[in-house]
């Protein structure tokens, strides 16, 4: 098959088809593009159309006598003329009024992923992956029974992580002060991966520090005292929608894709893979075979996102080649331009 450029009649009639087939879900006839055009295009002239169509792999024909139905290779076709549209205004409002409210990346990213399942009754996704680069806040230590401490990591785009440990020897208050002072003063404001590795160092050499409260240190050091958790925070809403969608799957094969969803390394995967451009960049993907079978008929719209904090974050909808995607890439730049504008 060809992939010449199509004239622009060509182009013409196959944006009409790929337009009404996401409408109608129907195969579409020449009589139907024609009563949707303006022109004088006659159904004749529509056919010869969508027969040169056929051949280039646009369209197929599911029977002999029924109209066409655009294939994957149109609907890329139809998403690369598409231009974000606009979602409606009370969803504008209601993105702005919420995000203004959020306190912590992680509400952020729930409240992305329902948001998005809402407005575009597909799946919405939300994902952040905390890495070495996130910059100290500060530490709390606080005493508990026992000789257990529980150790409080903040950084600086609000993630908070918080462990208990249980020390080989009590630590007195004035000790975990001391500690707590000592680390805020000289490491605040580093990036995580290097204010450990120089507290490490130092305190092969510290005089500032008594030797109890430096051995101490060590063993905090050792449990995680600047260890985040960097698994992903990842948050998808609305699988269920899928349920409804005429995916052409066996009821075992939808059991598969629906346990593949959920499982979050196979969702990160998915948004590495598909949505590699630079933060601010929309990108569409039709047909995402290559990740997972079940997932011939699905599209994947997206982007990322840079937090205020500089984390990157990935908003993303999954739904099926027939949807309205200038609706959801309206919805996607819209979340994410609020979720980049939140002040957490």
């Amino acid at each position: 098959m060809s992939d010449a450029p199509l004239r622009s009649r060509h182009r013409e009639v196959l944006n009409a088809i790929v337009r009404a087939y996401i409408e109608t879900g129907e195969p579409v006839g020449s009589r139907t593009i024609s009563k949707r055009r303006s022109d004088a295009l006659s159904p004749a002239s529509i056919r010869n159309a969508m027969a040169d169509l056929a051949e280039e792999g646009y369209l197929s024909q599911p029977h002999t006598s029924a109209g066409r139905i655009p294939t994957e290779k149109a609907f890329r076709f139809y998403v690369g003329s598409l231009s974000a549209g606009r979602i409606a205004a009370a969803d504008t409002e209601r993105l702005r009024s919420e995000f203004s409210d959020l306190h912590s990346v992680e509400a952020g990213m729930e409240l992305s992923s329902h948001l998005l399942m809402e407005i575009t009754r597909n799946v919405g996704i939300a994902a952040v992956i905390p890495d070495l680069s996130q910059v100290l806040d500060q530490i709390e230590l606080v005493p508990l029974a026992d000789r257990r401490v529980l150790m409080i990591l903040a950084t600086r785009d609000h993630i908070v992580r918080d462990r208990v440990v249980l020390l080989d020897e009590p630590a007195t208050p004035e000790e975990l002060v001391s500690i707590r002072n000592y680390v805020n003063r000289n490491f605040s404001g580093w990036q995580l991966g290097r204010a450990r590795r120089e507290l490490l160092r130092r305190m092969l050499e510290e005089r500032e520090l008594y030797d109890d409260a430096v051995r101490k240190l060590q063993y905090l050091c050792r449990k995680g005292l600047l260890d985040m958790d960097t698994a992903p925070e990842v948050h998808m809403e609305g699988a269920s929608n899928l349920l409804g969608l005429d995916l052409h799957l066996t009821r075992e094969k939808m059991r598969d894709l629906l346990r593949a969803l959920e499982e979050k390394k196979r969702l990160i995967e998915i948004l590495d893979r598909f949505l590699e451009q630079p933060p601010g960049e929309l990108q569409v993907h039709v047909g995402l075979e290559d990740a997972h079978p079940a997932m011939k008929d699905l599209a994947l719209i997206g982007m990322t996102v840079r937090l205020g904090s500089g984390l990157p974050a990935k908003v993303a909808v999954l739904g099926p080649m027939r949807m309205h995607y200038e609706r959801v890439m309206a919805a996607v730049r819209q979340t994410s331009l609020a979720l980049e504008n939140a002040q957490f």
